[in-house]
């Protein structure tokens, strides 16, 4: 009897998913050896092994496989970020936090937005939606940056934190100027801000309750009889953070980051697990997030558009350059600059400029512009994957060697 074509569809995805670890396995071996992130290998192995190139993978970024790994990779990654920042480092730099990552957006997108009016000829509300998509960070290529490369703390969780609490604002400006663009709606500072606000509280308060039930679950001396399950118990509530933000409208990956924040910082409310414990969870997250890693920028490198690319490649490339080398600059230093509390010194400044990788947020923003044939939808998506190849390739690969200049590595 011949196999149905649903089960020749699991075998093909079931394949792909051999290669892709098979491929990541070599590749972070070889980011090992080069002294690089594993995201910047990974990205070019993925774009080798892709249609555009060698076409051993071709899983399409609007199938409901590609989504998932999407979703779930970009929430472990941002969970594992969480449960590495430390709260006694938050509550110093937690102005700085807040601002660069709401009115620093704005400020990013718009700087980002007149370029490429100049630039690429297009009209103002089109610049301004490519600026609204690249403003935000991207923690699922932050976070594996910062956990492999050992930078003075205050400046990594800073940076790891702001990835996490922008994208929330990012996607609500998007789709505010989309609005505009679509003849929906008007754009409005004050509904977007109090959008912000909402979306932001719900997902601190669903990652925080569900964080707290975790390690109440795992930790408690009384009533932590999940304890042997913890890994599994992380799963459930990574999924569950996401799922409940995103059913109530707020933002699933600051609930996922909350949650992670909660886990890292059991003892902060009383609670302490075995040391033996704590390393078994600790490996199994680290694994489980370097596996994600390999998942999200093999596939994000794989489905890279040459042709579209290529017809925006020089303008896209100077919008790019001015994003990286204007835009940010003018952002942390208005946003960052002037927080007395943090008394950030100039080289710390200096910095936080160059770490602002664009990656999978920026890139399913697009991906959405492009499914909803958004006015100047194809423009958006090229130069945003121009972006995600300048900032990766160009910053990921020097973020150690700039830390050691500047004197922020942590021996």
């Amino acid at each position: 009897m011949e196999s149905s074509s649903s089960i020749e569809l699991a075998k093909h995805v079931l394949l792909v998913f051999g290669i892709i670890l098979a491929l990541g396995t070599f590749s972070g071996l070889l980011a090992r050896l080069a002294r690089v992130p594993d995201v910047v290998v990974f990205l070019l192995v993925g774009m080798l092994v892709g249609p555009g190139v060698f076409g051993l993978i071709d899983i399409k970024a609007d199938s409901a496989v590609n989504q998932l790994i999407l979703i779930f990779g970009s929430s472990y990654i941002l969970f594992d970020g969480g449960a590495s920042i430390r709260l006694k480092v938050l509550k110093e730099v937690w102005i700085t936090v807040t601002v660069i990552a709401t009115i620093g957006v704005l400020i990013t997108g718009v700087i980002t937005g007149v370029a490429a009016y100049y630039i690429l000829g297009v009209p103002v509300i089109v610049a301004l939606l490519l600026g609204a998509v690249l403003a935000s960070t991207d923690p699922a290529t932050l976070v594996p940056v910062f956990k492999q490369i050992r930078i003075k703390e205050r400046v990594a969780q800073t940076v790891m934190t702001e990835s996490a609490f922008n994208d929330a604002m990012g996607a609500i400006v998007t789709f505010t100027v989309l609005g505009v663009a679509m003849g929906a709606g008007e754009f409005s500072v004050g509904d977007a801000l109090l959008d912000l606000l909402k979306q932001s509280l719900l997902g601190i308060l669903i990652g925080g309750v569900l964080g707290y039930l975790a390690i109440l679950l795992i930790a408690h001396e009384k009533y932590g009889f999940l304890a042997e399950y913890a890994p599994v118990v992380t799963l459930m509530a990574v999924i569950g953070a996401y799922m409940s933000a995103d059913g109530l409208h707020s933002s699933g990956f600051m609930a996922v980051f909350v949650f992670g924040i909660m886990l890292g910082n059991q003892e902060t409310f009383g609670l302490r697990r075995a040391h033996e414990d704590e390393k078994i969870l600790e490996d199994y997250i680290m694994t489980t997030a370097l596996i994600m890693r390999m998942f999200i920028f093999i596939l994000l490198g794989a489905q890279v558009d040459f042709a579209l690319m290529n017809q925006y490649l020089l303008a896209g490339a100077a919008v790019v350059a001015i994003f990286m080398l204007v835009g940010r600059p003018v952002t942390v230093f208005l946003c960052a600059g002037p927080d007395r509390r943090a008394k950030w010194s100039r080289n710390e400044l200096l910095f936080m400029c160059w770490t602002r990788e664009t990656g999978v947020i920026p890139g399913a923003l697009a991906g959405l512009l492009l499914g909803m044939k958004a006015p100047g939808a194809e423009i958006i998506a090229s130069v945003t994957f121009i972006a995600i190849l300048m900032t990766i390739l160009i910053q990921a690969t020097t973020t150690k060697w700039l830390a050691g200049k500047l004197g922020l590595l942590v021996e």
